[in-house]
């Protein structure tokens, strides 16, 4: 045994080969080369032809960019710095230097320019809590205030209607929360009537007023001024204000038509208010940043409300769910615009001044809404049935189930979809220009008709667009940031 091992001793190492570096080809620029890019011999053709046209690209478009001109104030005086450069064309640049205020603010005054801009400071400022963890939550509180707070600085006008609808909204949801549920319905509805008495002034005017909001039409009652004649009725000891004229200003007086009394007297006691910017001075990114952002902030507990009415066990809900979603799924968005732009005036008492950016981001909000119920549910169709019956099992009513189990896995099975659909509501923002509404591509083709600016193209959609692709990349990135931070299913 011994004599036929003892051989092989010869061969066992005693000592490890010292580590040696691997070959070039393994490693670095040249395994990722030869695995991406030269792969077998269809990839190193598509790789080849793809690396000519780039460098073909390239030889075009970098004479161009070369002889980029920023200081001219027309395109005539572009091309001939860039002849004297001895280019034979170059970028004139100097259109967006000339005209960014145009592409940003539109027709905004430009001594008010600090009001959008603080909005828009503070919309980040109010997002961040919501968007990130780590933040302190009591900065919620200021993330629901926001919306008041930045279109009373974006249209003006008196402080206290923002500050009325707020203490309204504060007292019902307060009442609803602290008491009890038959009494909670009792005190919410007489703290709302309580406070819309003191704003509109009369009961009956308001219960005109609630019905014409009901039926589609914001102003069916035009308070006493316009009922006095018809159907006499006492008042209870505020004074009744008809719709106009209307005090107060901004865009929030045509969501609520009439104000009373309370914001007069507020005013006399403590005049704080902003001068009032008519929508028609909106424009360029700003208004696309004011219809975005509110159709998809709103679009989404819409799209909640929709997909579980479209699931519901009641006919006439899941009726009314199925005809709203298919009806403006079925529509283009431009028809909608249109419709809100033209045809709803028809079906308004005659004087009505419906603002027209009210109407487009109703009409944008029930559009990316529809969308918004569909991927919705889908996210609830993706959970297993267990989670339902785990749900009841638990004791759970419909709405502690929705909230607590159901529809944070359904969201977050959700976020492609929904991230996709908000890109895809931002983009779909400039389609306002066809209904009167310059937005950035209606301000690029207002100044394509300067004949200082005639001829100039590629510069403004270059701007434009790049503009555009941050907005969405950011929003296509946070999305990925936020899959992985709510990915728990293999932690």
């Amino acid at each position: 045994m011994s004599e036929t091992n003892a051989p092989t001793v010869r061969y066992v190492r005693d000592a490890m080969l010292p580590p040696q570096r691997p070959p070039v080809s393994q490693i670095g620029a040249a395994r990722w080369l030869r695995e991406n890019l030269f792969d077998g011999w269809i990839s190193t053709i598509l790789t080849v032809v793809a690396a000519a046209v780039t460098v073909w690209l390239a030889m075009k478009i970098a004479p161009w960019l070369i002889h980029s001109v920023w200081n001219a104030n027309s395109l005539a005086e572009c091309r001939q710095i860039v002849t004297e450069a001895g280019g034979a064309s170059g970028a004139c640049w100097a259109v967006i230097r000339v005209n960014i205020n145009q592409l940003i603010y539109g027709f905004y005054p430009s001594d008010l320019y600090w009001r959008p801009n603080l909005a828009f400071v503070l919309m980040v400022v109010a997002a961040a809590p919501i968007l990130f963890q780590g933040l302190p939550r009591k900065m919620l509180w200021f993330s629901v205030l926001f919306p008041f707070i930045g279109f009373w600085l974006i249209w003006g006008g008196s402080v206290w209607v923002p500050v009325l609808v707020v203490v309204g909204l504060g007292l019902a949801l307060g009442a609803v929360t602290m008491a009890s549920a038959t009494t909670s319905t009792l005190v919410s509805v007489a703290s709302g009537l309580m406070i819309f008495w003191m704003i509109f002034g009369d009961p009956l005017s308001f219960a005109l007023d609630i019905v014409g909001l009901v039926l589609g039409l914001p102003t069916l009652s035009l308070g006493i001024g316009w009922l006095w004649g018809f159907v006499p009725y006492p008042s209870i000891g505020i004074e009744a204000v008809a719709l106009n004229p209307v005090i107060g200003g901004g865009a929030v007086r045509d969501i609520l038509p009439v104000f009373g009394p309370a914001v007069a007297q507020l005013d006399q006691l403590m005049p704080v208010a902003l001068q009032s910017v008519p929508s028609r001075d909106f424009g360029g990114f700003l208004i696309s940043l004011v219809i975005g952002v509110t159709a998809i902030s709103m679009s989404l507990p819409l799209g909640i409300l929709l997909a579980l009415g479209r699931q519901s066990d009641m006919p006439l809900i899941k009726g009314v769910s199925v005809v709203f979603i298919e009806v403006v799924r079925g529509v283009p968005l431009i028809t909608l615009l249109f419709t809100a732009s033209i045809l709803l005036n028809y079906f308004l008492p005659p004087g009505t001044n419906f603002d027209l950016i009210l109407r487009v981001i109703i009409m944008t909000t029930l559009f990316a809404s529809a969308y918004m119920a569909e991927v919705i549910r889908g996210g609830l169709a993706a959970l297993p049935r267990g989670q339902y019956e785990a749900a009841d099992s638990l004791g759970l009513d419909y709405w502690k189930a929705m909230r607590l189990i159901i529809m944070p896995q359904a969201l977050k099975i959700s976020i492609p979809g929904i991230v996709n659909t908000f890109i895809g509501l931002f983009k779909d923002t400039t389609l306002v220009s066809f209904v009167g509404i310059f937005d950035p591509i209606g301000r690029a083709n207002a100044i394509r008709a300067n004949s200082d600016w005639q001829g100039v193209y590629w510069e403004l959609f270059i701007f434009i667009g790049a503009i555009f692709f941050i907005f969405c990349f950011g929003m296509s990135r946070y999305s990925m940031y936020l899959e992985r931070r709510l990915k728990t299913d293999h932690r």
